[in-house]
């Protein structure tokens, strides 16, 4: 077995986050599916850029939060994804490289360019995501440096890679080279649309051993097992993978390992800002956890720990550094 040299490798959509607030009224007006993912097209693009408000820029993506996350608890964290090398591709590499994310993915010369994604932040703190994948639907096997993969203790990937065709073989391979060095792969679900597009395929991942592990918020969980009923998913998901972590926002999480369920409480925060990045920072504090051998519901604390900080402010990335917070925790 290779020498560990990273905690987590994750693998996702290099995405700069362009964020505003709006109203509900904007949302309506421009067709825009509250609280959930949009794919759009370049010329949808361009007229959101055109029609929001002051907006901040920030290097995004779900899998690339998330490893931004782990290295802000003071964890070792690698990351494959596509940009261009463009503007936008700068920015997302000069920041992920900033915070001590290893990336040493290539860009893509020419078109298309860097991703971005429009999200909207209504007063009561969703967002509204509207996501050009741009260059991210050019990752494939080759994008997957087996190196690092194997050396990484668990190799974690988004379900929005689930929409660009050429990722999947990406993360099968990358799946592959984990699980032959004895290493575990997970899985965040990413959306509840995102889970109806690929119900099937991502079930097949998680019965046919590709995935140990999965993150979902409940209605993700609701949806992939097609219940509205929150105990029935739970029952049936503990039978398709080794360990499973729910979200449900201001009422903690829920963690399923066998017939063993571990329910934690939200940590208290002070004002409601921003959700994005949630489930992202959730998970780093949760894989932070698991790879440094704490129990199950230390790595849950410690989720919603770096969760809690994210959501308080604007963008999707600590903006202290959450070894600090959770050395105050005693966590």
């Amino acid at each position: 077995m290779t020498q560990t040299d990273f905690d987590v490798l994750t693998v996702g959509n290099a995405i700069v986050d362009i964020i505003a607030r709006a109203e509900d009224d904007f949302l309506v007006q421009e067709n825009i599916n509250k609280a959930s993912m949009n794919l759009i097209d370049a010329e949808r693009a361009e007229h959101l850029y055109a029609v929001m408000g002051p907006a901040i820029e920030a290097s995004g993506g779900s899998a690339g939060n998330t490893a931004a996350g782990i290295a802000s608890l003071g964890g070792s964290a690698a990351y494959f994804g596509k940009v261009a090398d463009d503007h936008l591709g700068e920015i997302f590499t000069h920041d992920i490289r900033a915070i001590g994310v290893n990336f040493g993915t290539k860009p893509l010369i020419g078109t298309p360019p860097t991703a971005r994604s429009m999200i909207f932040v209504t007063p009561d703190g969703e967002r509204s995501m509207n996501t050009y994948l741009g260059a991210c639907v050019e990752l494939g096997p080759e994008d997957i440096d087996a190196d690092v993969d194997a050396r990484s203790k668990v190799t974690y990937f988004e379900g929005y890679l689930w929409d660009p065709p050429r990722a999947k073989d990406a993360i099968r391979l990358a799946a592959k080279i984990a699980h032959d060095n004895r290493r575990q792969v997970a899985i965040t679900l990413s959306d509840p649309f995102c889970v109806d597009r690929y119900r099937s395929e991502f079930l097949e991942l998680m019965r046919g051993g590709t995935v140990d592990i999965i993150f979902a918020n409940e209605a993700e969980l609701k949806s992939l097992y097609e219940t509205s009923d929150l105990p029935t998913a739970m029952s049936l998901v503990k039978n398709d993978v080794s360990l499973a972590a729910v979200t449900r926002g201001e009422e903690g999480s829920i963690i399923i390992s066998g017939d063993e369920f571990v329910e934690v409480d939200a940590h208290e925060i002070d004002v409601l800002e921003d959700t994005t990045g949630a489930g992202d920072l959730y998970a780093s504090g949760f894989l932070y956890g698991l790879t440094h051998d704490r129990n199950l519901r230390d790595c849950a604390l410690i989720g919603g720990l770096a969760a809690a900080e994210v959501i308080q402010h604007i963008g999707p990335r600590p903006q202290v550094e959450l070894s600090d917070l959770l050395a105050q925790s005693g966590i």
